[in-house]
């Protein structure tokens, strides 16, 4: 079978590798959002050498051939979900989850107890919506969630999806992040690995989507994490989807994005808030 590594054995082959990933950048970009620098092409080669060589393709320039001929129906998808980063854990940023829970969720609840409904945009694997979901379990009284309370995860890459979705963890993706008093609490045992209860679980729902498409068929939201993505996209990109999501926020509705990111120079509709040693934001 092909190899799917590209050797280059001089300056031609040179020229045509960088010819090459110019063109993957571009295709990815316009899939995804997903921005590429220069020199990435080690990890475009670590990424999708697995689908390369499961179809016998030697080289970006045939993978990319092989997609815009449509003669391998799915591939595209293959290597868009390849592409994605889906680095996560438990209760990643924990000061944030403190703030959700201490003092975010007691002002929503206070302007409205009918309804939440909150979004975990680019959920990967779906640590971050379940986390949310257990955060909400340990709300303390005389506060209740509403029973009409919704996690909306949304992710581009359905492999990812298919894995949340099953709440099945296993080895480290059980352990980053979490105590083992929160596993006992949270989750209950199959065979060698851990399932996410189901009163965790009942609270969220998974579907397909990538942040460029319209966000309209969402609904409303009075919570949006959003965390740790937008550093992979253009600025115009990242201004447009901000925007965007401050579109499906209801009035005074929160954003909160990963701890290395800020909304300076992206959007001036938000209002930069702290608590429990977190930034967040507020929609103005």
């Amino acid at each position: 079978m092909a190899s799917a590594t590209w050797r280059l054995n001089d300056d031609r082959g040179n020229a045509m590798e960088e010819r090459d990933y110019h063109r993957f950048r571009d295709f990815l970009e316009r899939a995804s959002g997903i921005v590429l620098g220069e020199q990435r092409q080690y990890l475009v080669r670590s990424r999708l050498a697995p689908i390369m060589k499961e179809h016998g393709i030697d080289g970006l320039g045939l993978l990319m051939e092989r997609m815009e001929s449509g003669r391998s129906p799915g591939l595209k998808g293959l290597v868009i979900d390849a592409m994605t980063t889906n680095e996560t854990s438990w209760f990643r940023d924990p000061a944030q989850f403190i703030a959700l829970r201490e003092q975010v969720l007691p002002e929503v609840l206070a302007k409205q107890s009918t309804r939440l409904r909150v979004w975990s945009a680019a959920c990967s694997s779906g640590q971050e919506p379940y986390t949310l979901s257990m955060a909400m379990q340990d709300l303390r009284a005389p506060l209740r969630l509403p029973a009409m309370t919704e996690i909306v995860a949304t992710d581009i890459a359905p492999t990812m999806l298919r894995f949340a979705t099953q709440a099945e963890y296993c080895g480290q993706s059980a352990q980053r992040g979490i105590t083992e008093e929160q596993r006992r609490r949270y989750f209950e045992p199959v065979q060698d690995c851990w399932r996410v209860r189901p009163e965790i679980r009942a609270r969220v729902r998974f579907r397909e989507m990538n942040l460029l498409d319209s966000f309209a068929a969402l609904g409303r939201f009075d919570i949006i994490f959003c965390r740790n993505v937008l550093i992979y996209f253009s600025a115009d990109v990242k201004t447009r989807i901000v925007q965007r999501m401050a579109d499906v926020l209801t009035p005074q509705g929160y954003l909160f994005l990963g701890a290395s990111e800020s909304l300076s120079g992206v959007s001036d509709r938000f209002e930069m808030q702290r608590g429990n040693g977190a930034i967040f934001y507020r929609l103005k």
